[in-house]
């Protein structure tokens, strides 16, 4: 049995990660992981606590291109708790954002390269940020900006209705 199975052990929302380069990729592009287990060198499974946000990647290729290009940034949840599905996440979590095809995902990928570059962990920032950047990319629409500011209203907020 496994760290993150042990009864002792804070219930986990498992990742399954595989990386066969140019064919499968599965990665997490940012959370704070709590577990992790190498398989093997092609396979991997990494843990997230309740509450635990994070982006997890997923593409495949074969002989004629591009067969899959998602990104899903995903709430982890707790034992019990009522969550949505998500291939090679265990038991699933709370769908943030999920965008399909290399130009959203990739769209997206921006986004959380413009919440690093103001210094904060994607990870960190407010999930409320993470719908809106699903909706305005599926609206085919720029998604706002986060920023110091309405970071530091996320923390207030959190700290009077956590």
């Amino acid at each position: 049995m496994t760290e993150a199975m042990s009864k002792d052990a804070p219930f986990l929302t498992l990742v399954d990660l595989t990386f066969e380069k140019n064919r499968i990729e599965h990665w997490i592009r940012f959370g704070h992981k709590s577990y992790e287990k190498i398989l093997d060198p092609y396979r991997s499974i990494v843990g997230f606590k309740p509450g635990t946000v994070f982006a997890f990647v997923r593409w495949a290729s074969n002989g004629y291109g591009t067969q899959v290009s998602r990104i899903d940034i995903i709430k982890a949840v707790g034992k019990g708790d009522a969550c949505q599905t998500v291939p090679c996440v265990r038991p699933g979590g709370i769908i943030l954002l999920r965008l399909n095809g290399w130009a959203k995902v990739q769209r997206a990928l921006i986004a959380i390269d413009r919440v690093e570059a103001i210094g904060i962990n994607p990870a960190d920032a407010s999930p409320d940020h993470w719908r809106q950047v699903h909706n305005r990319l599926k609206a085919g629409e720029d998604p706002d900006g986060y920023s110091i500011e309405r970071h530091a209203a996320w923390l207030a907020r959190q700290r009077i209705a956590p």
